[in-house]
């Protein structure tokens, strides 16, 4: 476990090394901000707030890169797609 620390706030970052890559989540009280391998149906299913970016091999990479899939909980925050998963974090925070 990581701590990350997001324009003055601190979030939980969890890697996993996986076979072909890392598996990322950045975790707030509310929400999370998830690597492509996660899955926002189950999120949905469990009335989490995820938001999901792609592309990414580390914390900084999430931080950066656009929001691609959300859950419906996730947007109740205020979080959408294309925003930034900063920004994403920031919300569910």
């Amino acid at each position: 476990m990581d701590k990350i620390n997001v324009d003055g706030m601190e979030f939980t970052g969890n890697t996993i090394e996986m076979l072909q890559g890392k598996l990322l989540l950045i975790q707030g009280e509310n929400g999370m901000l998830g690597c492509g391998y996660f899955n926002v149906e189950t999120a949905d299913k469990l009335n989490s707030a995820m938001a999901i970016v792609t592309g990414v091999k580390c914390y900084d990479d999430m931080l950066t890169q656009p929001v691609v899939k959300l859950s419906a909980r996730a947007a109740e925050f205020g979080v959408t797609i294309g925003m930034s998963g900063k920004d994403a974090l920031l919300l569910m925070k």
